[in-house]
């Protein structure tokens, strides 16, 4: 249920393996092994990426709630003085009428709402329109996305933040719409994007492999016990 939220997989690699016979190794004179006879010492993790695939929009009617429509990060500034990345537009407006995050971290370029505006416009391109009375309207600003080469090498903070690293390389940063950047959609979330349908089968799959683990372990004691007893 987190907004913004995406998935996690688990990428594993094979660990060392015992040689005992080398593949091509001399059988006799004339001949040579055609396999080998190598023994695997297991598995490991070896890295956790995030799936940045599309969550589905949740509408919720509220001004200030934004949604990405494509790739694209928001940028919102940190109180070190470096940005972090959130797919997570449920913003707000603290006492100084900057827009801000749950945690108050105000949204980078800043944008101020006038205290007297009687109604806030996002477009999709991310332009900030406000009503003043009279019925005139303002234009704020225009927020901005930010886009990486390789979202998954992005850290995550915690908060719905992440941070750029090495690995996702540096952001472009680009007005919703060009080259390549998502849209704003005004009024709407979008909702993490985990299947709980897909999660629950895995976790049967996991459960299925772990009870047949034990039963063969169980198994080969059983049989050893007998040979134990009776031998």
């Amino acid at each position: 249920n987190t907004t913004g939220f995406k998935r996690d997989r688990a990428s594993f690699e094979d660990m060392l393996y015992q040689n005992i016979r080398q593949p091509g190794s001399q059988v006799t004179a004339d001949n040579q092994s055609p396999t080998g006879l190598m023994l695997g010492t297991g598995v490991r993790l070896v890295a956790t990426e995030k799936i940045h695939a599309q969550g589905s929009m949740v509408t919720t009617k509220n001004a200030l709630d934004l949604a990405i429509t494509g790739g694209g990060f928001f940028q919102v500034a940190q109180p070190d003085g470096t940005i972090a990345y959130t797919r997570d537009g449920s913003f707000k407006i603290n006492a100084e009428g900057q827009i801000v995050t749950a945690n108050g971290q105000p949204l980078e370029p800043a944008v101020v709402i006038p205290p007297n505006a009687s109604s806030i416009a996002v477009g999709q391109d991310g332009t900030i329109t406000v009503e003043v009375p009279g019925g005139g309207s303002q234009v704020l600003g225009q927020i901005e996305l930010a886009r990486f080469v390789n979202p998954a090498g992005l850290q995550s903070l915690g908060q719905n933040l992440m941070r750029e690293t090495a690995a996702s390389g540096a952001p472009v940063v680009l007005a919703p719409g060009a080259e390549g950047a998502g849209q704003i959609m005004q009024g709407a979330l979008e909702a993490s994007n985990v299947n709980v349908v897909e999660e629950m089968v895995n976790m049967i799959e996991t459960q299925r492999a772990y009870e047949i683990n034990s039963k063969a372990i169980s198994s080969v004691d059983g049989m050893l016990r007998f040979l134990n007893n009776n031998l």
